[in-house]
């Protein structure tokens, strides 16, 4: 309960205070590519019930179509969409999932169905027993899980051999040992790595 205070309060202070930032990147992504402003995505969340993430969108209109996945430099990501990944400020606008409650500022990363799929049932179960979140400890040490995945050749195949079960690891972890106290320090070294990756 107290979690969900905390991601209330947060999330409700963050899209007051970072609005101008807000205007300024969907000008831009206006500006730079035709198309909506956002990305809506269906991902699973906790207990299995889909919602439409938010994100700034950082490609051209309908590109999940080629694939979910990111690789390398996509060359389906727009001018815009580069700086808004790098700096991870597309991901902002899940702060608006923060406040509905569809998600909390940390926690596993959400899945679209297909990966999800992939999980096994003991692990799927656990991680979906919380919100996904915006940041944790796999986002921190896979920051650059697209440059990762352009290694190799069958990146569907790797996403789910190589990247899905560190990330479980990762999550399960968080799981058995969340709170208000370790979100924190995880939002904290969420900010520390954009700001000298």
């Amino acid at each position: 309960m107290f979690k969900r205070g905390f991601d209330l309060i947060c999330s409700a202070l963050g899209l007051i205070v970072l609005s101008p930032l807000f205007a300024w990147a969907a000008l831009w992504v206006k500006m730079d590519s035709p198309g909506t402003v956002f990305f809506r995505q269906v991902r699973v969340g906790q207990q299995g019930v889909l919602f439409r993430i938010h994100k700034f969108r950082t490609m051209g209109m309908n590109s999940e179509k080629q694939g979910s996945l990111t690789v390398g430099s996509d060359v389906r990501i727009t001018r815009s969409g580069q700086f808004l990944r790098k700096s991870k400020i597309d991901e902002l606008p899940q702060l608006i999932d923060v406040f509905l409650g569809k998600m909390s500022l940390v926690g596993p990363r959400p899945e679209v169905q297909e990966y999800m799929d992939a999980y096994p049932a003991d692990v799927r179960e656990k991680v979906l027993s919380v919100r996904p979140g915006i940041t944790d400890m796999a986002s921190i040490e896979m920051i650059d899980e697209n440059a990762i995945l352009g290694g190799y050749e069958d990146t569907h195949r790797a996403y789910i051999e190589v990247i899905l079960p560190i990330k479980q690891r990762y999550y399960l972890e968080y799981v058995e040992n969340h709170g208000v106290f370790r979100d924190i320090g995880i939002i904290l070294l969420t900010l520390k790595k954009i700001v000298t990756r």
